[in-house]
């Protein structure tokens, strides 16, 4: 198993006709899609415009939590692809004046994101699923100049650069 990783962005969070949201992420040379929950998909796009609820939604609990604790998010990796199904790690350090730990924790990508999001965490994709994972960057420009013609705000949904 290669242990490389890629470093990525998420460039979107889009509707699609299946009721989920699509999350484009990727980098300069190809983007991919996960599929998420509205719920989380909208803390993402929330995140990304640096937005809170007035009471904290489970994500921001979280890194409220993590903040209390000297809890650091050091990155997120999305780290396979099986059945159509990504997974993902979420590395925290803990630091205190008696010792420091670095933990990794299986979660959802989409959890992964949201939290690395929030805490301005880098992320990454390993090398395997993403040489794995079909370019879709097509789609995106498609979906932003969908958006740019339509010369309206888009909404609750986030797209990074639409004018």
């Amino acid at each position: 198993m290669n242990t490389d990783v890629v470093r990525v962005e998420v460039f979107g969070v889009f509707p699609t006709d299946q009721h989920t949201l699509a999350i484009f992420i990727g980098n300069d040379e190809k983007c991919f899609v996960i599929h998420v929950e509205p719920s989380v998909g909208r803390a993402i796009a929330m995140s990304m415009r640096g937005e809170h609820n007035e009471r904290p939604l489970t994500h921001e609990l979280i890194g409220y939590i993590f903040n209390a604790f000297d809890i650091k998010v050091e990155r997120m990796v999305v780290n396979a692809l099986r059945s159509n199904t990504y997974f993902a790690r979420l590395i925290l350090r803990a630091q205190n004046e008696i010792h420091s730990k670095l933990i990794e924790i299986d979660a959802r990508p989409s959890d992964c994101l949201v939290l690395a999001i929030q805490a301005k965490a880098p992320l990454f994709v390993s090398q395997d699923v993403w040489e794995e994972t079909d370019d879709r960057s097509e789609e995106l420009e498609k979906i932003r100049q969908a958006l740019r013609e339509k010369k309206g705000p888009p909404g609750p949904i986030f797209g990074d650069d639409i004018a």
